[in-house]
């Protein structure tokens, strides 16, 4: 792979107009993802989006840098240099999808981008860092809201970012805003998607939250 990946990255440097150059790019990243350098893998892909955008693998190249986000979105550490592994960033991993979805904006690899977006933001959870459940549901609501046509993604969108509110709720002691919203994303997941499976768990977590509702009201009533 290393030979390879010389040979390749010499195509495009000394050749860069010619008809060879997308495809010895391409070979760059394959073999920086051969060799486990996924992040350098990554921006390789990118750099052939960017410089040969009518390239005819275009959408095997999304999927390869959405399997590649994915592996770090499950938790595989990011390397200094390209070698010393060091830690997991969800930071970094959100923006590898933002590109995804820039990069075929209509694709339904930019709609499941979109969602693992939100994911990323529930899995922020280093020591110095904590899950950011706004974050998260402006990815779901956005993905819901533009990929609406797309049902698959769009309800699953929807009941995550339910989801992301209610675990804001019960974040904070008395944010009643966070189970009021909660509780109006699942009762709009029930009414645009009555034939969902998780139509039923979508209610229950509804009577769940309004009883957390009354509680939380109660507690305000007896600290005054």
């Amino acid at each position: 792979y290393s030979l390879a990946q010389k040979a390749a990255h010499r195509t495009v440097a000394k050749w860069p107009l010619s008809d060879h150059a997308p495809e010895g790019q391409y070979l760059v990243a394959r073999c920086y993802e051969a060799r486990g350098q996924d992040e350098k893998a990554f921006n390789e892909y990118q750099k052939v989006l960017d410089k040969y955008p009518k390239v005819s693998n275009y959408e095997e190249i999304l999927k390869r840098q959405n399997e590649i986000a994915t592996r770090f979105l499950n938790g595989q550490w990011f390397k200094l240099w390209g070698y010393i592994p060091i830690f997991p960033s969800m930071e970094k991993t959100a923006d590898m999808y933002r590109k995804l979805v820039k990069n075929g904006p209509y694709s339904d690899v930019a709609a499941e981008a979109q969602l693992n977006i939100g994911e990323a933001m529930e899995k922020r959870a280093l020591p110095f860092s904590y899950p950011n459940y706004v974050e998260a549901v402006k990815a779901y609501e956005t993905a819901a809201d533009h990929y609406h046509d797309k049902a698959k993604y769009a309800s699953e969108a929807l009941f995550k970012a339910g989801l992301a509110y209610q675990k804001q709720a019960k974040s904070a002691e008395y944010d009643q805003n966070a189970t009021t919203k909660a509780i109006a994303t699942f009762t709009d997941f029930i009414s645009l998607y009555p034939k969902e499976p998780r139509v039923p768990e979508a209610q229950q977590i509804i009577a769940d939250l309004k009883t957390e509702q009354a509680r939380g009201n109660f507690e305000i009533a007896r600290f005054y």
